[in-house]
């Protein structure tokens, strides 16, 4: 392979740098006369300098001649140096071969492994696939239904209503505070179990049934009654709309009370109902606002109610949610 290298010109002879034989005398014969001695170089290179020849001291003299041995050794310089460049510049080219021929290889090899080898050789191991990643629809599923549409819609609000149902049990705890549960009643005649106006606002709201029951704990008796609308509206106007209370019921084991005295009356409502109590002494004494006991017998007895009649939402969307689920 050629790289193309400088080509050096071989060393040129100088003028007067003919050759010379062998220097007469010291016993070696002379040429004949007339004749030129023989050239005693070879290989390209300039004939040698006799050191004795010429110079200062002439020819013969014994004296060297300092120029001609300067020349020499000159010259010797020269041909040693360029020598060398070349060596040099063919070494370079060599390793720059090398070195492109190591980069082509990379090249080629990087190539093979971003392409693939088609045509693979030695030991073929097999490799398991990843398992791929679940997928997702992008369609968001509908949300829940929401517990309170089912209250307070009567086309959704299908589920039975009973006073055991609304009521169950024979006692009631409510937060560590137990209540004994005395008689129960429903009638669809709202006014008939109202005391004061509360009759009129139940009629003029649309009311539909009344569903009570009392329970009883420490001398304190709370009847909870529970009225039914046809609209969420129609339930929060009988809230606002309120004034006298529900009638106390008695029976099972509680004796009249809130008769010709004070007691604590309230009214709320969620949905499509609205619930009343009216709290007392079962002796009759009057209730003032000191009397914690009946303030906090009146709470617990609404947040239960209130936790009933949200369950029976709950419950229904719940049904409704399963009903609606595809099939697994």
């Amino acid at each position: 392979m050629s790289f193309g290298g400088p080509q050096w010109p071989q060393e040129p002879q100088q003028q007067g740098q003919q050759g010379h034989g062998q220097p007469q005398g010291y016993g070696y014969p002379g040429p004949p006369y007339g004749q030129q001695p023989p050239q005693q170089h070879g290989y390209g290179y300039p004939p040698p300098q006799d050191p004795f020849a010429g110079g200062q001291g002439g020819p013969g003299d014994g004296t060297p001649d300092w120029g001609a041995l300067a020349d020499a050794s000159a010259a010797g310089s020269r041909r040693k140096r360029r020598l060398a460049i070349a060596g040099g510049v063919v070494a370079t080219l060599a390793v720059g071969a090398v070195v492109a021929t190591a980069v082509v290889a990379t090249n080629k090899k990087n190539d093979e492994a971003k392409n693939g080898d088609p045509t693979p050789t030695g030991t073929v191991t097999a490799t398991v696939s990843p398992t791929p990643a679940p997928t997702f629809s992008s369609v968001a599923p509908p949300p829940p239904p929401d517990p309170k549409d089912y209250i307070s819609d009567p086309k959704k609000d299908k589920a039975p209503l009973t006073t055991d149902g609304l009521y169950p049990g024979r006692k009631l705890t409510m937060f560590g505070r137990p209540y004994d549960k005395g008689a129960t009643s429903a009638t669809t005649n709202c006014a008939a179990v109202t005391q004061g106006g509360l009759g009129a606002v139940l009629k003029k709201n649309g009311c539909e049934r009344v569903l009570r029951a009392t329970y009883v704990k420490d001398g304190v008796a709370i009847t909870v009654g529970v009225a039914v609308f046809p609209s969420e509206k129609a339930a929060l106007a009988a809230k606002k709309q309120a004034t006298g209370g529900i009638a106390p019921l008695t029976g099972a084991g509680v004796k009249d009370f809130c008769h010709a005295t004070v007691c604590l009356r309230r009214a709320n409502s969620v949905g499509r109902y609205a619930y009343f109590t009216q709290s007392g002494f079962t002796s009759g004494k009057k209730v003032t606002t000191k009397d914690k006991p009946v303030f906090q017998a009146s709470d617990d007895l609404a947040t239960f109610v209130f936790n009933q009649i949200y369950a029976r939402g709950k419950s229904q969307a719940k049904a409704a949610a399963a009903a609606s689920a595809p099939p697994r």
